[in-house]
């Protein structure tokens, strides 16, 4: 509709975000020590789990991320189990200004997938032997600005130019 003087404004087209779909892209559970690793130890085990996020365009509006977890159980040194889960999604992402595309795909789109990744990892520990792992919710912001970090380039101290 086409405005006039005090007639009605035309409307910005909402952003959106679609999910096209998601799937399982690489999966792997190693229990290299059963069935020594599954006898209860009396203690807890350390778990470590590292978290990436990765975004590859596809089309002008489709994009595909990826959710990698890795992680890993440890008690007295002796490995328990680990596992690593490449989780992705394809996206399409409509009417978001270029200076927010990028957080939406490396935030939002992340946080859509985790809770399906979140579940698979559970479910393969828990198959192989172990209770389930329940992964804690996941900061993507705080990864975000990380990543933003890591990519600043260094400033020189003060008084010191950088050569190029």
């Amino acid at each position: 509709m086409a405005a006039t003087n005090g007639g009605p404004q035309p409307q910005a087209a909402m952003p959106q975000i679609g999910v096209l779909a998601q799937y399982v892209k690489d999966l792997s559970f190693e229990n290299p020590n059963a069935p020594r690793s599954m006898v209860p130890v009396g203690q807890q085990p350390t778990i470590n789990i590292q978290v990436n996020v990765d975004a590859a365009p596809m089309s002008g509006t489709d994009v595909e991320v990826t959710l990698r977890l890795e992680g890993k159980a440890e008690s007295k040194s002796m490995l328990l189990f680990s596992f690593e889960l490449v989780f992705a999604g394809t996206f399409r992402i409509q009417n978001v200004p270029a200076d927010s595309l990028q957080p939406i795909v490396l935030i939002e789109c992340p946080r859509l997938l985790f809770p399906f990744a979140r579940e698979i990892v559970a479910t393969v520990v828990r198959n192989g032997g172990f209770p389930p792992l329940l992964l804690e919710p996941i900061d993507f912001v705080a990864l975000y600005r990380q990543r933003l970090a890591a990519a600043q380039p260094a400033v020189p101290p003060t008084g010191q130019s950088e050569l190029r």
